[in-house]
């Protein structure tokens, strides 16, 4: 009887740590995988159907390793499921961020061909891994822009062909992004590609590719508004994929929303942290960065910038950690007028020639605007380097901002030598050729726009008036920039027009 009782004591004091283990255990369970509703059905085993599916969405929030896995599991499942061989080679094409090179485009090669080589599935199912094709055959001899136009021509045919299917108008109206030119300020593919996905949306609202284009669709300034609804909807449709966390801050980006932006970027940064995504967490840290900057919480942007310099395994190489890594660095110096520290920024080993350009280009302005200007020279000798690789490896929109870095770089030297209408003529030709173009989605925007500098040059010169038409222009691009704003409110007190200033300061978040 004693030994029951004692085994009933024993019962009951355990009893509360069972049960707390048993907690600790429901409440364990991870939570479950939110990545947005895709319907692309195919001639597959059913029995991978799902996983096809899970591998579409994550395309479309560009997580791209875990769209590769996805896809070579199903591959692995059923060795007949040609369409998944084309989902393994979509997931080596990053259209927006960069082209496959090397290991990785032969790769896609291989997998699309193997897919041709099939001959399975259905004719609809053929004709996305023939598009597929256009862009990978022959990729060694031909300039992948050209490559990625044919692709988008060769999607064209898919969405006409197939008019009720949502995946073929989708996939068509990211290579129309994808191929819009940053020199039409007609925006013709970006418009098309939202005319496209606009209705889709209406009917689909849980479709992750659809909410995620139509922010590219309409990320310039003109356009940002009709893409604040898919911004503030895409984080919820898909929260699983740390770049869909992130992507609504393009859109408040472009229209000065930056706590918002905030927000975004916080949550995208801890997301892809946790996913050990070094690059997509670079990307969120840049626009956390820009945003911290533009409302005046510099301490918080260093602190980010003290994270990058802890962070292990950044790969200079990949253009787009490398860029966000420099960017980074460079926007908190030269944002800060911290001109010393902008002098003595390094390039990182590996850097894309135009990333290096960034950091020659606040070495410049470092020394040129130092307290005591020093010689840009050597940095203005690397940058004129810099660009003559950007323009060898096939120009574009990156030898454009390149080249205005050099002339904005060169416009300061002449600025500290005293030649200051030499240096409103350099700054004035680097605003004209920087607005001419639309920035890419790698970025948030230049460090510091062309246009504002041309203000800040004037405004220390005493033209008031011209300094605040320069600032009020680069304000049409970046709306409450706050460089521009506290140029253009002290220019307008300077001209002595308050009701100008008055409105302005009004745009300066509090």
């Amino acid at each position: 009887m004693l030994q029951r009782i004692a085994v009933l004591l024993l019962v009951a004091l355990l009893a509360p740590a069972v049960h707390a283990a048993d907690d600790e255990h429901h409440h364990s369970h991870p939570v479950p995988e939110k990545l947005g509703k895709v319907s692309f059905p195919t001639s597959c085993d059913p029995k991978v159907q799902a996983g096809f599916e899970r591998g579409i969405a994550l395309l479309h929030s560009f997580a791209y390793n875990e769209a590769e896995k996805a896809m070579r599991a199903v591959a692995a499942q059923d060795e007949h499921c040609a369409i998944a061989h084309w989902g393994i080679a979509m997931s080596l094409f990053h259209q927006i961020w960069d082209t496959p090179a090397g290991d990785a485009l032969h790769e896609g090669a291989a997998q699309v061909s193997q897919a041709m080589a099939m001959h399975a599935g259905t004719r609809r199912e053929r004709q996305f891994i023939e598009a597929l094709n256009a862009y990978y055959v022959d990729a060694d001899h031909v300039d992948a822009d050209i490559r990625a136009e044919r692709y988008a021509h060769a999607m064209s045919k898919v969405a006409h062909d197939n008019p009720k299917d949502a995946e073929a108008q989708v996939f068509y109206a990211l290579s129309l992004i994808a191929t819009a030119s940053p020199a039409d300020k007609t925006h013709a593919n970006l418009k098309q590609a939202g005319a496209i996905l606009e209705p889709i949306y209406k009917a689909q609202p849980q479709h992750p590719g659809v909410a995620h284009y139509i922010i590219h669709a309409y990320d310039t300034p003109d356009l940002a508004p009709r893409g604040l609804a898919a911004a503030r909807a895409y984080a919820h449709i898909a929260p699983s994929a740390p770049h869909a966390l992130h992507m609504p801050s393009h859109i408040f980006t472009r229209l000065g929303y930056w706590d918002e932006s905030i927000d975004s970027n916080l949550a995208a940064r801890k997301a892809a942290h946790d996913e050990a995504d070094v690059g997509e967490e670079l990307h969120a840290m840049d626009y956390l960065v820009y945003a911290y900057l533009q409302r005046g919480r510099d301490a918080e942007a260093e602190a980010i910038l003290t994270d990058v310099r802890s962070m292990p395994g950044i790969k200079a190489a990949q253009f787009k950690s490398g860029y966000a890594a420099t960017a980074i660095t460079v926007r908190v110096a030269i944002e800060e007028k911290a001109w010393d520290k902008a002098a003595a920024i390094e390039v990182m080993p590996g850097s894309a020639p135009n990333v290096a350009a960034m950091v020659w280009w606040a070495r410049a302005l470092g020394n040129a605007r130092a307290s005591t200007p020093r010689s840009a020279d050597a940095d203005i000798a690397q940058l004129e380097a810099s660009l003559a690789k950007v323009k060898a490896n096939g120009g574009g929109y990156w030898a454009i901002e390149t080249d205005a870095l050099l002339k904005e770089a060169k416009a300061w030297q002449l600025a500290a030598k005293g030649d200051i209408p030499g240096a409103v003529l350099s700054l004035r030709a680097a605003a004209d050729e920087e607005d001419a173009f639309e920035k890419p989605a790698v970025s948030p925007g230049p460090v510091v726009p062309a246009r504002e500098q041309l203000g800040e040059l004037l405004l220390q010169n005493g033209q008031a008036v011209e300094a605040l038409r320069e600032f009020q222009t680069a304000l049409t691009y970046s709306p409450r920039r706050r460089g521009s704003l506290e140029g253009a409110i002290a220019a307008a007190n300077k001209a002595g027009d308050s009701k100008t200033a008055t409105r302005l300061k009004a745009q300066l978040a509090p």
